[in-house]
């Protein structure tokens, strides 16, 4: 049981290399990952939203991909959608697109929302 504190310190250290306080935010994000939970990181610009959790994301070699959030946001921006696709005039199929609309635009690759892009 020692191994998760052992983690968890490093993990802090590692990120305040990279994010300059914001110590709440760090163990937020650890308690997120150890709980194996989901977060909408809300807030205004530029106090490390993004950094922290992209960061967090280099750390443990996972795929980082950031959603921006509007007011015209849809579930399927963030899910992917079916899509009909006609091969010919008399056939039709539907192909699932995996990737969000919203996030093949971010063109990045943990979630976060919130700020405008290059923010953070």
């Amino acid at each position: 049981m020692e191994a998760v504190p052992t983690l968890a310190q490093h993990i802090r250290t590692e990120m305040s290399k990279v994010v300059v306080g914001q110590d709440d935010l760090k163990t937020q994000c650890l308690l997120l990952l150890l709980c194996q939970g989901h977060a909408l990181l809300e807030g205004v610009p530029g106090i490390a939203k993004t950094l922290a959790v992209k960061t967090l994301s280099r750390l443990l070699r996972l795929e980082f991909q950031r959603v921006q959030c509007t007011s015209d946001l849809m579930p399927a921006d963030i899910i992917g959608t079916s899509i009909a696709q006609r091969a010919d005039l008399h056939a039709s199929a539907a192909r699932r697109r995996d990737q969000p609309h919203a996030a093949s635009h971010a063109g990045r690759a943990a979630r976060v929302h919130g700020g405008a892009p290059g923010d953070d």
